[in-house]
C-alpha cells in the first residue's frame, strides 16, 4: 500500500468530491511550510470564502481547519485565528445591522463602526497573564483608547489587526459594565503598539512565537458590549474550531504511522500484533471523533447549540479531541521509536508542534469546569 503522493484532506462529513476541491489549497500550504508571510497570505485568501460557524456549513469549515493542520500544524495555527477573527467581526456586525438603536444599546457604537477583516491578516488575543493588564477607556467619540499590555499574542508583529479583550476602565472585574472585559478591534500597525520578541526555546511552533504586546494610547473600536465576547455562542464554536485543528494534527500523525508500517511491510518486516492493535485503536478513535464533530457541527447549524449549553459541548469536544491526540501520539511514538523523531524532519516537527498546540487545552481544569456544569444539570444522561 503506497501512501498518497500529495496532501490529503480530512473528512468529517462532506462528499469526497467537495473535499477534492481543497487539494490545491493544501498543496499551496505544503509549499509554504515555514514561510509565515506566505501562510498569512493564504489565510487572508481562505478567509474571504470560508464558511463561518453557525451559518449552515460548519462541518466544512472544520474540515478546512483540520486539513490544513494535517499538512502542517503551524499552518493551521496561522489559519484558525484569522478565520475566528473574521467570524467574530461578522457576528458583531450582524448585531449592529439589526438597527442603529439596537446596535447602540447592544454595542455602544453605531453600526458602521464594526470593522471587517477582509483586507488584512488578523489575530485574536484574549489571554490574561499575571502582572499584565490591558485597559480600554472611552475616547469621547464612540471609540476607545487602549493602554497596557497583553500576553500570548501570536504573530502580533506580522499581523495587520486583532480582535482582543481588554478591561473597561473605572470599575471592578466583576461589574457588568465598567471594569468588565470587552472585545475591541485594533490596528496593530498603530505607532502606539510595540511587540516584544519572545525568547522561544520550544521546538514546537517555532514559526508562531507568542509574545507580549504593549499598547500606549492606541485607538480601538468596540466589538460587542461588555461580556459579549465570552457570552456569545460563537465563543464556544470557535473553541471547537481549535479542536478541529488538533484533530487534523492527530490524523497526520496517524497517517505517518500507517505509512511507516506499510513501508516496513514492503521491506519484509510485517507489523506485529502490538503495532496492528495500536493502528486499529487509532482508526476507531479517529472514526469516533469525526462522527462526533459531524454531529456537533450539524447541531450548531440547526441552532441547537446557540444557548447556555454551547460551552458545555465545547468542553466535551475539546477534551475528547485533546485526549485522543495525546493517546495517538503516545501509541505512534512507542511503535516508531526514536528514529523518526531524530531524523525525520516533517514527523519530528509535527509531533513537537502538536504537543505544544494542544496545551491550549487545560486538561483536568477544563474537566473540572465541565463537571461543575454537569452537576448543575447541563448533561444529556
Amino acid at each position: 500500500m503506497q501512501p498518497p503522493s500529495g496532501p490529503q484532506p480530512v473528512r468529517i462529513s462532506s462528499a469526497p468530491g467537495r473535499l477534492e476541491a481543497t487539494v490545491p489549497l493544501l498543496e499551496s500550504v505544503r509549499d509554504a511550510v515555514g514561510d509565515v508571510p506566505a501562510l498569512l497570505a493564504l489565510a487572508r485568501s481562505v478567509g474571504r470564502t470560508a464558511p463561518r460557524p453557525g451559518d449552515g456549513d460548519t462541518a466544512h469549515l472544520w474540515e478546512l481547519l483540520a486539513s490544513v493542520t494535517a499538512v502542517d500544524v503551524a499552518a493551521g495555527r496561522v489559519l484558525e485565528p484569522h478565520l475566528d477573527a473574521v467570524a467574530i467581526l461578522a457576528q458583531a456586525g450582524a448585531i449592529a445591522r439589526e438597527g442603529s438603536g439596537t446596535a447602540r444599546a447592544a454595542t455602544g457604537v453605531v453600526p458602521a463602526a464594526v470593522p471587517e477583516a477582509a483586507d488584512g491578516a488578523w489575530g485574536v488575543f484574549a489571554a490574561e497573564g499575571p502582572g499584565l493588564r490591558l485597559e480600554a477607556s472611552p475616547d469621547g467619540a464612540g471609540g476607545y483608547v487602549l493602554d497596557g499590555s497583553k500576553p500570548w499574542c501570536s504573530l502580533a508583529a506580522q499581523l495587520d489587526g486583532a480582535v482582543l479583550t481588554a478591561h473597561l476602565a473605572g470599575g471592578n472585574s466583576g461589574d457588568a459594565g465598567t471594569g468588565a472585559r470587552a472585545a475591541f478591534a485594533v490596528k496593530l500597525r498603530d505607532p502606539g503598539v510595540s511587540c516584544e520578541t519572545p525568547q522561544w526555546s520550544s521546538r514546537g511552533l517555532r514559526e508562531i512565537p507568542s509574545g507580549t504586546v504593549h499598547f500606549e494610547g492606541v485607538r480601538a473600536v468596540p466589538v460587542g458590549g461588555p461580556g459579549w465576547y465570552f457570552e456569545r455562542p460563537g465563543f464556544a464554536w470557535g473553541g471547537m474550531g481549535v479542536a478541529a485543528c488538533w484533530l487534523g494534527g492527530a490524523v497526520a500523525v496517524a497517517r505517518d504511522f500507517g505509512s511507516a508500517l506499510a513501508k516496513a511491510a514492503e521491506g519484509g518486516r510485517e507489523p506485529d500484533q502490538v503495532a496492528l492493535a495500536h493502528l486499529g485503536e487509532t482508526d476507531r478513535i479517529i472514526a469516533a471523533l469525526t462522527g462526533y464533530l459531524a454531529r456537533t457541527a450539524a447541531r450548531i447549524d440547526a441552532g441547537d447549540l446557540s444557548g447556555s449549553g454551547a460551552w458545555s459541548e465545547a468542553l466535551r469536544v475539546r477534551g475528547a479531541v485533546a485526549a485522543a491526540v495525546e493517546r495517538i501520539q503516545a501509541m505512534v511514538a512507542q511503535n516508531l521509536g526514536p528514529g523518526p523523531l531524530a531524523f525525520n524532519e516533517p514527523y519530528g516537527k509535527r509531533m513537537a508542534d502538536l504537543s505544544l498546540y494542544i496545551r491550549q487545552h487545560h486538561a483536568m481544569r477544563d474537566d473540572a469546569q465541565l463537571g461543575a456544569l454537569t452537576l448543575k444539570g447541563d448533561r444529556s444522561w
